[in-house]
């Protein structure tokens, strides 16, 4: 299992893995501000089918011009979000939602300049840095964004913190790499990768937790040991070579 893991690790951790995947859009802005901001909005919204989920990340892009940054920080986002309008954006999220939720983003980036340098005030690990995200958004009444806690495996904003963090990747940004070490980084956990991991033995638990994402964190550094969440790409790689069958 180990050399087959370590083997998918390689192929499918390519520029190749950018085609249809959310990371896709961190890379089509310039400068680390963008990128960083980029990446944030992709993750918040990366829940669901793909097929529904990238045309509206498309969309933050398109409205923004390609500087999601100065977008957040400068309120251009309220030509897009009213904080009264109830119409659905995406699944559970109104244009209300969005705005009350880019409304926190912007105070963050008013305060802190950046998520990074709020991330860097704030935690020294990835774990610390789960925390940190989810407790500055967790007062802001947008926790159906942001998980207002760490009880919950905190897939989303885990999968944010591989791109910041993992440097020297042809998908990962590593923006964050000077202050948040990639071995302490916490695998994103949902129902997939959940039901992968049990399939190779790397996890038993049927629910995607906190302590379900960690543990299969220590069972990934086994084999990953320098770059546990390396195994994303392997268990990836799994999952389109041996898919479940449906029921």
């Amino acid at each position: 299992m180990t050399e087959t893991l370590i083997r998918y690790a390689q192929q499918y951790e390519t520029v190749d893995f950018l085609n249809g995947d959310p990371s896709w859009f961190m890379h089509q802005v310039e400068g680390r501000e963008n990128q960083e901001t980029m990446a944030f909005l992709a993750s918040c919204l990366s829940y669901g089918s793909r097929r529904q989920f990238m045309p509206k990340i498309r969309q933050l892009l398109d409205s923004s011009e390609g500087k999601p940054y100065e977008w957040v920080r400068n309120g251009g986002y309220g030509k897009m979000f009213c904080p009264d309008d109830g119409h659905c954006f995406y699944r559970l999220y109104t244009n209300a939602t969005m705005c009350r939720f880019l409304t926190a983003y912007r105070q963050l980036l008013t305060d802190y300049r950046t998520l990074g340098d709020y991330v860097r005030q704030n935690a020294s690990d990835g774990f610390g840095a789960v925390k940190a995200i989810c407790g500055y958004f967790g007062g802001k009444g947008v926790s159906v964004v942001v998980p207002k806690d760490t009880q919950s495996a905190c897939k989303r904003v885990c999968m944010f913190l591989r791109w910041m963090v993992r440097d020297n990747s042809p998908v990962d940004l590593g923006l964050w790499a000077d202050f948040i070490d990639r071995r302490t980084l916490i695998m994103p956990l949902d129902t997939h990768v959940l039901a992968e991991a049990m399939r190779l033995g790397l996890l038993n638990s049927r629910n995607a937790t906190m302590s379900a994402a960690i543990k299969l964190t220590e069972s990934l550094a086994k084999i990953f040991p320098d770059d546990p969440l390396r195994g994303d790409f392997a268990l990836f790689g799994y999952g389109v070579n041996n898919s479940l069958p449906k029921k």
